[in-house]
């Protein structure tokens, strides 16, 4: 004889979801007003532990402008103020940040200017650097040539001849 299907179980992806309301951010904000966020701000900032840790990430070369938007971003989360009011708020937790670190002596990354150069050592260690990077190692190695770190947009494109020839597999055809 068959079972019957039971029909009480939960449904498929029921325990991803949350009711209505049952997040922080789904409710009214503490503070609707960018003024009011300014003020949370400001109360929280003028904490001596506050004040030590952000002198310490400051002085580990962490931007300005990534630590402000990492505190908004979590407060808005949290419930405090909505995403519009972070936004706001986030040029004068910038300016905040900045008067800490100049009357705390600490030399500090903004994070206001632009991009650093391609030789920057931040920038050589991108994704995209190294997996160019192997992607020139690899082609030297078929080619039989040194080993050379040069990247390789500094190279001259292949011709579309010899990219054409070199198509193999399942889909590759001759002309």
């Amino acid at each position: 004889m068959a079972e019957e299907p039971d029909f009480d179980a939960p449904i498929a992806g029921m325990s991803l979801t949350a009711e209505v309301g049952s997040r922080p951010w789904q409710n009214p904000p503490k503070y609707a007003t960018v003024d009011d966020a300014i003020e949370y701000y400001l109360d929280r900032m003028s904490s001596e532990d506050f004040l030590d840790q952000l002198t310490d990430v400051m002085e580990m070369g962490v931007p300005i402008t990534s630590i402000a938007n990492t505190m908004q971003l979590g407060n808005v989360m949290e419930g405090m103020h909505s995403v519009d009011v972070g936004m706001l708020v986030l040029p004068v937790l910038v300016e905040m940040m900045m008067l800490v670190g100049d009357s705390a002596g600490v030399e500090y990354d903004s994070g206001l200017s632009k991009s650093a150069p391609m030789n920057d050592k931040r920038t050589r260690n991108t994704l995209v650097a190294k997996t160019a990077r192997k992607l020139q190692i690899q082609l030297n190695e078929k080619e039989g040539k040194e080993n050379n770190d040069e990247p390789m947009m500094d190279k001259p494109d292949m011709e579309e001849e010899d990219v054409e020839e070199k198509t193999m597999g399942l889909m590759g055809r001759r002309k």
